[in-house]
């Protein structure tokens, strides 16, 4: 069956760094795409990142613009989120997707598969 398992979140103060893994099985990893959500209590689930099959479409929210760097390694069958500068406000539960069609997509109903997600907390 298809399971995506996200890695990688934690506590880390304002300013810090954390890299997030999305580890991908029962699918063919190359063919989709893959993106990023997040979800902060009591608000809605934002789009943060998405990137396509072969890495040639790159997609990032303004509020992470600059910041985050999504990343794909086929061969793992992984997708990364490395995240640097985190401010308070990117607290939130981290979610990865999948995508059958392979585009990358800012919305979540487009995607056929989630991960669990992992907790990310940035104190100020």
């Amino acid at each position: 069956q298809v399971q995506l398992v996200e890695s990688g979140g934690g506590l880390v103060q304002a300013g810090g760094s954390l890299r997030l893994s999305c580890a991908a099985s029962g699918l063919t990893f190359s063919t989709y795409a893959m993106g990023w959500f997040r979800q902060a209590p009591g608000k809605e689930r934002e789009f943060v990142a998405a990137i396509s099959y072969s890495s040639g479409t790159i997609d990032y929210a303004d509020s992470v613009k600059g910041r985050f760097t999504i990343s794909r390694d086929n061969a793992k069958n992984t997708v990364y989120l490395q995240m640097n500068n985190l401010k308070p406000e990117d607290t939130a539960v981290y979610c990865c997707a999948a995508r059958r069609t392979g585009w990358a997509s800012r919305r979540f109903r487009e995607y056929d598969y989630w991960g669990q997600g992992t907790q990310v907390t940035v104190s100020s």
